[in-house]
């Protein structure tokens, strides 16, 4: 029995690591003390068959969360490029589809500040009239009725908002216009890296056939 069991003594495993001292050692056992510097494990013949790495200290741990949010942030932003190239691709052909596409949507926006714009100018009218006729009751003293000031009231507020509208559609008309040109330079970019593959295949005709999938 004794000689049956003496081989798996001698399978234990060792671990090697470092003392206080800096000193290493090797055991059948890490001291607990020392198990967050790490240690390596090694089998009867000396191998390294395993590495526990040290633990890290709070700073290490805030520099490796930083740089994981940092690969996050670089990882979403390339596929937001991807997503807007392919989106950019398919809707267009050519820059000049883009600006069209502009002029149409600018325009949409701007028939509705033009048809704000009226609706101000004929609100704005009518509180004159109803001025004009509560000035001319004054004049003549009579009293002016309480429901015309309320009407007069209440056209006020409504070219108020209707102002309010008009300084938001001009704003969107500005985004719109803004969007439109960012899309107009990304696609330009996507056309000259076509370009560029167009120029480095045609000079390069191994690697044109090898894009082609030609054997040959």
């Amino acid at each position: 029995m004794l000689l049956g069991l003496a081989p798996a003594a001698h399978s234990r495993e060792l671990y090697r690591y470092y003392n206080a001292e800096g000193n290493v050692v090797v055991d059948y056992r890490v001291p607990a003390e020392y198990i967050a510097g790490g240690y390596e494990v090694l089998n009867n013949k000396g191998t390294v068959i395993r590495v526990v790495p040290r633990e890290l200290t709070e700073g290490e741990r805030d520099v490796m969360d930083a740089q994981q949010k940092l690969d996050e942030l670089a990882a979403a932003e390339e596929e937001r490029l991807r997503k807007w190239d392919e989106s950019l691709l398919l809707r267009y052909s050519t820059i000049a589809d883009i600006e069209a596409a502009r002029e149409r949507a600018l325009r949409d926006f701007r028939i509705r500040v033009s048809i704000l714009k009226s609706n101000r100018r004929s609100l704005k009218q009518q509180v004159e009239n109803y001025q004009i006729q509560a000035a001319d009751l004054e004049r003549s003293g009579q009293q002016v009725d309480m429901t015309q000031l309320s009407v007069i009231e209440d056209l006020q507020g409504e070219i108020g908002a209707t102002d309010r509208a008009i300084v938001d559609r001009e704003r969107e008309i500005e985004e719109v216009a803004a969007a439109y040109q960012r899309d107009i330079e990304r696609f330009g970019l996507l056309l000259d890296v076509v370009e560029l593959r167009r120029v480095h295949l045609a000079q390069d005709p191994a690697a044109a056939k090898r894009q082609s999938g030609d054997p040959r």
